[in-house]
């Protein structure tokens, strides 16, 4: 419980033994009163393993459906067990859960809350094509949802009873479609979305998948889905 409301917080992970206990601890640490719920996004290793080990609910999916995937397991976990807000959290650590009670806070007027990167908090800072996407993205959603949106694709978000209800019925697997479709039909349907700064922190285990190649694609990537997303809704 925060602030009188029931609160999950979902943890996508794929292959993040190295990681995921020391993630799960920290939360609880930080949060002893919330449910913490591990999706195992059809991991290789032993991420659930460890993660039952930290006290974590554990959701084991049989084959790796990405982060929306993942994440609508963990939506729907929420709906069928009372939450009044769900968290989500990444597992590599980066997400620093003395942010929670404030996305908790800026629930009491929006239906969901983006911890962002770029604004205002922290050193966080991305450069070239994955820079570019990001601006531009971040222009567009904004004049949608009307309201200064300066990190669309942050992981690191909140949602009150009512989204939780929707994304439990509706939410893309597709790539990006978790942070830029989700976003798009958010907006369109009248829900309130909003942002407060946050600090990223290094990553406790693995390496970041970060190259000039792999940032052109994205930038291609989410020019793509912007476009099907805006479309489709």
């Amino acid at each position: 419980m925060i602030n009188g409301k029931k609160v999950l917080i979902i943890i996508p992970a794929w292959n993040e033994s190295g990681s995921i206990a020391e993630v799960v601890r920290e939360v609880r640490g930080e949060l002893p009163s919330v449910d913490i719920i591990v999706v195992d996004d059809g991991s290789a290793d032993d991420t659930a393993i460890k993660a039952a080990g930290a006290g974590a609910i554990v959701a084991k999916l049989p084959f790796n459906l990405g982060v929306g995937g993942a994440m609508r397991t963990g939506y729907r976990y929420a709906r069928d067990h009372g939450y009044d807000v769900a968290i989500q959290v990444d597992a590599d650590g980066q997400h620093d859960p003395r942010y929670i009670p404030k996305l908790v806070d800026a629930l009491d007027e929006h239906d969901m809350v983006i911890g962002a990167r770029f604004a205002g908090e922290g050193g966080y800072a991305v450069k070239g094509p994955r820079q570019w996407a990001m601006k531009m993205l971040s222009v567009v959603l904004s004049r949608l949802s009307r309201t200064k949106l300066t990190d669309t694709t942050s992981g690191h978000r909140a949602v009150n009873r009512r989204t939780i209800e929707f994304f439990a019925h509706w939410y893309p697997a597709e790539y990006l479609g978790d942070t830029i479709e989700v976003l798009v039909r958010l907006a369109r349907n009248g829900f309130k979305i909003t942002q407060i700064p946050v600090a990223m922190r290094p990553r406790m285990a693995g390496t970041p998948s970060n190259s000039p190649v792999k940032a052109t694609i994205y930038l291609g990537r989410a020019f793509v889905v912007l476009l099907l997303a805006i479309i489709r809704a």
